[in-house]
């Protein structure tokens, strides 16, 4: 009897486990996995040494690199593991962990994939520091044997902007699991506010401009307080903002939360101020528990899943069927649209409106397209020229989860 072949290698990378909406897809997507064992040996690599604030499925094996945060230490440090470990194919999250992965591969001789998971243009926006990152995707990216992005936006900026060949481009937006949300919404949790109250779920950053909110709130006229989930560099300025404004005491900061569902299922409506996304994955989470949403039209995202439109074809306040979109960077813009999405008629619609769209963004669905992915990359040469970029159409279009 011929002896079976050994098992391809394949090692997830990612930055760490810290907080953070990449950080869980990742394990989401691993952890549908499992079914892949029998062909592969999968592992995961973090590169710094934090606290997770996640857990990984038991039968994950976890390589604790220290890349103390910085890229050449990163790059060092895979280099050691990828020397011991000789994978068939590295899987990446998050830039930094891109770059250091692609160039292990390209000194190592294997595959390498990435997620990009940022709209890079907006993402490293301004100052020297942003023009060294996006000259560091420019000259890296493109050696990627596959690039997948999670929006076509994303997609379409890294053709544009960075030099990244379209045929290795593949559009998958991220998986949202609605039955696991909808679970977790149920567990009990004292909520930080009595009464109605409005949500944001979202890293304290600049890009996130969450700041934006204290001035919408203000400018609104509603009474309802804003509850925010997240930790971030511009906690102090958020509080010294609402306090200017006279609105500190409806301007509720309630910090990380690993199980932020309880807190979003009883909220009147999720808002977000971002001026750019990757695929915004509490938006996503939002709909699927029925909430109605408010976002700013930024790259990448919030208009295909809102409007199913591309953000260029959004002018002003949009009204869709599955949430309302409102200009970037606009107060006034966002205060309009949590009044209107607050009218009693136009939140039941939005209610029922949004499981409906978050069931297009099955677990299942993901996962067996990152696989599809996997393999084309493995069946193919060094030499040979990758495969023409399925339609991003048809990659988008994420079906309901079928029977494995």
């Amino acid at each position: 009897m011929a002896s079976k072949l050994p098992r391809k290698r394949i090692l997830f990378v990612i930055n760490s486990l810290a907080g953070g909406g990449a950080e869980r897809v990742l394990l989401e997507l691993i952890g549908a996995s499992r079914q892949f064992l029998s062909d592969y040996d999968i592992s995961l690599a973090l590169l710094d040494d934090e606290a997770k604030e996640y857990t990984p499925p038991p039968w994950l094996h976890i390589h604790q690199l220290n890349g103390r945060f910085k890229l050449i230490q990163s790059i060092r440090e895979l280099l050691k593991l990828a020397r011991a470990e000789r994978p068939d194919l590295t899987l990446s999250f998050l830039t930094r962990a891109n770059i250091a992965s692609v160039a292990v591969a390209r000194m190592l001789g294997h595959k390498a994939i990435i997620s990009e998971r940022v709209n890079t243009s907006g993402h490293f926006a301004h100052g020297i520091a942003a023009r060294l990152s996006k000259a560091m995707v420019r000259t890296i990216y493109p050696h990627a044997d596959r690039i997948i992005a999670v929006s076509d936006g994303i997609a379409e900026d890294l053709e544009r902007n960075f030099s990244v060949p379209g045929s290795r481009l593949v559009t998958i937006p991220n998986p949202v699991d609605s039955d696991r949300i909808n679970l977790a919404a149920a567990e009990e949790m004292t909520l930080p506010v009595d009464g109605p109250y409005i949500v944001a779920v979202s890293r304290l950053s600049k890009n996130k401009n969450v700041i934006l909110l204290t001035d919408a709130l203000a400018a609104s006229g509603l009474k309802l307080p804003l509850v925010i989930l997240g930790q971030g560099p511009e906690h102090d300025e958020i509080k010294a903002r609402a306090k200017t404004l006279g609105v500190e005491d409806r301007i509720v900061l309630a910090g990380f939360a690993a199980n932020p569902y309880p807190v979003m299922r009883a909220a009147s409506c999720y808002v977000s101020a971002s001026n750019a996304e990757g695929f915004p994955n509490g938006l996503v989470e939002a709909l699927a528990l029925g909430l109605p949403v408010v976002a700013t039209n930024c790259p990448s995202g919030p208009s295909e899943i809102l409007a199913k439109a591309r953000r260029e074809e959004i002018d002003g306040i949009h009204i869709g069927e599955n949430g309302i979109l409102v200009p970037q960077n606009d107060a006034l813009g966002v205060a309009e649209g949590l009044r209107l999405a607050l009218e009693p008629e136009r939140a039941r619609a939005l209610a029922i409106a949004g499981p409906r769209r978050a069931g297009d963004y099955s677990l299942n669905a993901a996962r067996d397209l990152y696989w599809k992915v996997i393999e084309q990359c493995l069946g193919e040469a060094r030499s040979t020229p990758p495969a023409s970029r399925h339609s991003r159409a048809a990659a988008t279009v994420i079906a309901s989860d079928k029977p494995n």
